[in-house]
């Protein structure tokens, strides 16, 4: 390692590791929104493991779950890491990064130093038991998303990841845009086809919730290349030519509707009558839009307290409702007999594995799905962006922050170098 303190965007020679870096830190002292709680400092750069890769970071995504690590809230990651031992009483947040691999340990195959990489945000401990024996490492007790559950996230220059996270960066791709996908296309991915029986199949009718969004953008994109319908749900009729730029037929304005919330209570029959109106309107709705009268063969969810009985309810018999957040709320409620009289599968998922993950990479690499990269920023704008995110006022679509990559360029692996996204 080097003294030396490389400032952001000046890239040290390719292997030597500077001792310090600098970061976008979060500290227990100043939890809140994003402008207070992200503040520039000085770091040690982390030490990596046999296992583990160090790769100087390019670009980084943006995320929600950052806009969680700032506040505290609904956990605070720094806290429990403290209780499991770590030390540090900082995090470096980012679960999406671009970069170049500068360091790797003794145990490292899949990666050289020099190798252009994107990051997904899955880790786990290669020594648990159910790894070890073939298990889906999704369901490891050890599994942790890199960047919020873990430290050394990519808002630094340099990151520090297993080496299984590491995934050849698509060519073709700005640095910046090669830094927003992964986290969404990954978790997408694994949501339409991560589910044997209830798989993404051809000319499978989607719904679609928040299509306008970076989960929703790249779900449209997968669904319509493997051979589905899909029809989105957004918030706005201006954001329908988005979607159906994307690959959407055909798009349904939520504000069209006012059923929303927790399902009334069965024994009041006024108000479940008006709740059952709204969903049989909203089940045309699904139908127009498709052009044909059917129900989803798979519900694509992530609102969760507002929408998870109609969800239910406009799925198929035998169908399918896979669910990865819950951005209205976690206290959702259904009529179980939709759910067991109609055979239905209402399916929790989270991120993916690395087969997943490696298969979006290669659709992106094809050419068959793009980021939807819609902003980037500076590095001195990191918090700007988690406050946009914050206060629900980021554009459709997918966010980056230039880190390593030159200040408002777009450079691409061939050294070429364009005008950045406004």
């Amino acid at each position: 390692m080097t003294k030396r303190i490389y400032a952001i965007g000046e890239r040290p020679p390719l292997g030597h590791v500077p001792e310090q870096m600098h970061a976008w830190l979060v500290r227990p002292e100043r939890f809140g929104e994003p402008l207070q709680a992200f503040q520039q400092e000085v770091i040690d750069v982390p030490s990596i493991a046999d296992d583990e890769v160090l790769v100087y970071v390019m670009a980084a995504g943006v995320n929600y779950n950052n806009v969680w690590a700032g506040l505290g809230h609904p956990i605070n990651v720094i806290g429990i890491r403290n209780k499991l031992g770590e030390p540090e009483t900082f995090h470096v947040g980012g679960s999406d990064a671009s970069g170049i691999v500068y360091k790797v340990g003794k145990n490292v195959t899949n990666v050289k130093v020099g190798d252009e990489v994107v990051v997904h945000c899955g880790t786990w401990a290669s020594d648990c038991p159910s790894v070890k024996r073939g298990d889906d490492p999704m369901y490891s007790p050890t599994f942790k998303i890199w960047g919020y559950e873990t430290n050394y996230g990519s808002f630094a220059q340099f990151t520090r990841v297993q080496d299984h996270q590491c995934l050849p960066k698509p060519k073709h791709l700005t640095w910046q845009a090669a830094a927003s996908y992964m986290l969404v296309g990954a978790t997408a991915y694994r949501m339409l086809m991560g589910w044997q029986e209830n798989q993404l199949r051809e000319g499978d009718a989607v719904l679609i919730w928040g299509g306008a969004g970076g989960l929703g953008s790249i779900a449209i994109q997968i669904v319509r290349t493997l051979g589905g319908r899909p029809v989105v749900v957004v918030s706005d009729k201006e954001k329908f030519d988005h979607c159906l730029s994307l690959g959407a037929v055909g798009c349904i304005n939520r504000n069209d509707f006012s059923h929303w919330g927790q399902l009334p209570d069965l024994n009041d029959a006024k108000a479940y009558g008006e709740w059952l109106k709204g969903a049989k309107s909203f089940g045309k709705a699904f139908s127009d839009a498709l052009g044909e009268k059917r129900s989803a063969d798979i519900v694509f969810e992530h609102p969760g307290e507002s929408t998870i009985p109609t969800s239910i309810f406009v799925c198929k018999t035998g169908g399918m409702v896979t669910i990865c957040a819950g951005t209205t709320g976690y206290n959702a409620n259904v009529d179980l007999r939709y759910l067991w009289m109609r055979q239905k599968r209402f399916q929790g998922s989270h991120f993916a594995n690395d087969e997943q993950c490696a298969a979006l990479n290669d659709l992106v690499i094809e050419g068959r799905v793009d980021p939807c990269l819609s902003q980037t920023f500076t590095y001195e704008e990191l918090p700007l962006a988690h406050q946009l995110m914050y206060e629900n006022r980021h554009p459709a679509g997918n966010m980056a922050i230039l880190v390593g990559a030159t200040e408002r360029e777009r450079a691409h692996s061939d050294g070429a170098e364009v005008a950045a996204e406004t």
